[in-house]
């Protein structure tokens, strides 16, 4: 199974950033753009394993081990990783230390679990809109930038998501969740 942990969204949220995404392709010549129903922040991606009961205990010591509440989390801004076979468009989440503390606990729990593959370079999150996306030359990312709404969001929980194509379609389904309390 191809496994990830992340913050999903509330159906509000998920309705105005793919607001923005809809607006962003009036702009392109060509990409691959999130579908509605998965958008997320990724926290971990872990990649092809069985090991789900493993993940799910890494999960509930990365929330017990920071001892957080429930914290609030800002969606806003627009920005661009180069791609020579086109760019991947994302909104930014804005520094939330409970946030980074989280993502850290949780690598260190899945390395010490024996998943010596997880990356585990600076957090850097964000929420992908579209991936090999060529702009059209009259596109001004600052000015589209400025109508972007800023989101704020409680995260409440993270969630195990498992990541299948089904019928040639990319669906991401929550297998398993952890509630964030102290």
């Amino acid at each position: 199974m191809r496994l990830f942990v992340a913050v999903t969204f509330t159906e509000s949220i998920k309705t105005a950033v793919y607001e923005v995404e809809e607006r962003l392709r009036q702009y392109c010549n060509g990409g691959t753009f999130t579908n509605r129903e998965n958008l997320h922040l990724t926290v971990v991606f872990i990649g092809e394993t069985n090991r789900i009961e493993e993940v799910k205990q890494a999960m509930n010591g990365a929330v017990s081990k920071i001892a957080a509440e429930p914290f609030l989390i800002t969606i806003n801004g627009l920005g661009k990783f180069r791609r020579n076979e086109g760019d991947i468009y994302w909104m930014g989440i804005e520094k939330q230390e409970v946030l980074w503390k989280l993502q850290k606990a949780l690598v260190k729990e899945l390395k010490e679990a024996g998943f010596y593959d997880i990356d585990d370079r600076e957090y850097k999150p964000h929420l992908t809109l579209g991936r090999r996306v060529r702009v059209k030359n009259d596109f001004h990312e600052k000015e589209f930038a400025k109508d972007i709404p800023s989101l704020k969001m409680e995260v409440g929980k993270i969630s195990l998501m498992k990541s299948e194509r089904v019928n040639g379609k990319l669906v991401y389904t929550e297998i398993y969740h952890t509630i964030i309390h102290c």
